[in-house]
């Protein structure tokens, strides 16, 4: 049994899998999910487990090249907002080209977020 890091196996292994520029994207409870994109739902309740929560595991098992974010993002959450903008160096896009972008990445990670444009697409870098 692994000792650190990701627990979850499904998520370990899909990190595991992830290239150069592949995306995933950490969603709120409200993201639609596209069709054909696989969607790992890690949420239990409204509210839990939250979208910082999550980004903060994922990040520290996963190498993050770009950071994508809704342009509503600051204005409509702004504690979501300044948490991801002091962890990132972000891209701002409309929260429609957001769920268009959705569709391309190589899974969601659904939490129960439950506040306004809690979704980034995050971009796999390399470590060397």
């Amino acid at each position: 049994m692994k000792k650190q890091g990701i627990l979850n196996r499904e998520l370990a292994g899909i990190l595991a899998k992830m290239g150069h520029t592949d995306q995933l994207v950490i969603a709120d409870c409200g993201l639609p999910i596209p069709d054909g994109v696989r969607c790992i739902d890690l949420s239990y309740t409204l509210g839990k487990p939250t979208f910082l929560d999550i980004v903060e595991a994922v990040t520290t098992d996963f190498q993050v090249e770009k950071a994508i974010v809704a342009t509503e993002l600051p204005k409509h959450n702004h504690s979501v907002h300044q948490e991801l903008d002091d962890k990132f160096e972000l891209t701002y896009i409309s929260h429609e080209e957001l769920k268009e972008v959705s569709k391309q990445a190589k899974v969601i990670i659904r939490t129960g977020e439950a506040t306004p444009y809690a979704n980034i697409v995050l971009q796999s870098g390399v470590i060397f």
